[in-house]
C-alpha cells in the first residue's frame, strides 16, 4: 500500500525536536531578508557605524590641518577652540570602553525602530493568519517555536549592534596590534579601562544582553498586539514613553531614584556599562539605581514575557 501511494521512507538520521529551532529561525529570517524595508533600515543603522569607523581619520586630518594653518573661523571661534573640540571627539573614538558604550547607546534608537516594524512580520502574522497552528501541529514543543523566533530576532540585533562593534574593534586592532594583545593598552597611555581580549569579551556580552532581552520582549509584544500599528505604538511606549515618565518622576518631581527602573533602555545601559568596566552612571545622567537592581528589573520583565508566551501558545487550538 505505501508503494502504491508513492510514499518514500525517510533516509536521513532522526534528530532531537530541539533541532527544529533553527529551521523556524531560518524561515523567519528568510521572510525578513526579502523585504526592502528591512535593508533600508539596516542601511540607516550602518550610517552611525560609518561615522565611528571613518570619524577617527576625518578628525585626525582636520586636527593636522588646523595645527598647520592655525586659521581663524570668525563666529565659530579660533582654531584653538576647534582643536579642543576635535581632541575631545578623538578621545571618544579612540576604541576605548567609552567608544563602544556610545556606539551601543546611539545605535539602540535605530534598533528599536527596526524591531518595531519587523515584529508583526516575524511573530504577529503567525497568530493572525493561524500559521502558529501549522508549527504546533508538528512534533515540536511550543518552546521550540518561541526559541526559533527569538533566535531570528537575536540574529537581527546582532547584525545591527555586535557585528559593527566587532568591526570597530578590528579597525583599532589593525591600526595598533598592541590594542589586541595588551589589556592595559589605555592604562599605559594615560587612559583607563581594559583593551584587548577583556574588551572584546565585554563587547560580546553587551551585544548578547541586548539581543536576548529585546528578542524576548519583542516576541511577547508582537504575540499580544499582532498588527503593525498597535505593535509600533506599544513598542515605542515601552522605551520612549517610559523613559520620559521616569525622567519626569526622578529629575522633575525629585522622587526616589528607583522610579528610573521603569526606563528599560536605561537599565540595559547600566548593565552594559558594567560589562565594559565603566563606573555606574558614567555616561548616563545621574542619579541612577544600583546595577544589580537594573539587572533584576530586566530579568523580571523577561520572566513575565516568557510566562505570557507560555500561556499564549498553550491556548492555541491545533484541531478545531
Amino acid at each position: 500500500m505505501p508503494t502504491l501511494l508513492h510514499y518514500r521512507a525517510w533516509q536521513g538520521d532522526f534528530h532531537s525536536p530541539w533541532w527544529s529551532v533553527w529551521p523556524i529561525a531560518r524561515v523567519a529570517l528568510g521572510t525578513l531578508l526579502r523585504r526592502k524595508m528591512f535593508w533600508t533600515l539596516y542601511a540607516f543603522g550602518l550610517l552611525l557605524f560609518l561615522m565611528f569607523f571613518f570619524g577617527t581619520f576625518l578628525l585626525a586630518w582636520a586636527q593636522s590641518q588646523l595645527t598647520v594653518t592655525n586659521v581663524q573661523l570668525g563666529k565659530m571661534g579660533d582654531s584653538q577652540a576647534m582643536l579642543g573640540g576635535i581632541r575631545r571627539a578623538l578621545s571618544i573614538l579612540n576604541g576605548s570602553q567609552a567608544t563602544f558604550q556610545y556606539f551601543f547607546s546611539y545605535q539602540g534608537g535605530i534598533v528599536v525602530v527596526t524591531l518595531a516594524l519587523v515584529g508583526s512580520l516575524l511573530v504577529g502574522n503567525d497568530i493572525t493568519f493561524r500559521s502558529l497552528v501549522f508549527y504546533l501541529a508538528k512534533p515540536i514543543h511550543r518552546w521550540h517555536y518561541i526559541l526559533g523566533k527569538c533566535l531570528a530576532i537575536t540574529i537581527v540585533v546582532q547584525m545591527m549592534t555586535t557585528l559593527p562593534a566587532l568591526a570597530l574593534f578590528g579597525q583599532h586592532a589593525f591600526d595598533d596590534f598592541e590594542y589586541l594583545t595588551n589589556a592595559n593598552f589605555f592604562i599605559d597611555n594615560d587612559g583607563q579601562g581594559p583593551a584587548g581580549i577583556p574588551l572584546l569579551m565585554a563587547i560580546l556580552a553587551y551585544g548578547t544582553l541586548l539581543s536576548v532581552f529585546l528578542s524576548i520582549l519583542l516576541v511577547a509584544t508582537a504575540s499580544w498586539m499582532r498588527r503593525t500599528m498597535p505593535l509600533i505604538m506599544v513598542w515605542m511606549s515601552l522605551f520612549f514613553f517610559l523613559r520620559m515618565l521616569a525622567n519626569i518622576l526622578v529629575d522633575g518631581l525629585k522622587l526616589d531614584v528607583h522610579w528610573r527602573l521603569f526606563d528599560l533602555w536605561n537599565n540595559l545601559t547600566l548593565v552594559g556599562e558594567s560589562f565594559l568596566g565603566l563606573d555606574r552612571g558614567a555616561l548616563v545622567d545621574p542619579p541612577q539605581p544600583q546595577i544589580w537592581e537594573a539587572g533584576l528589573m530586566l530579568a523580571g520583565v523577561c520572566a513575565i514575557c516568557l510566562i505570557y508566551l507560555n500561556h499564549r501558545t498553550r491556548g492555541v487550538e491545533i484541531v478545531s
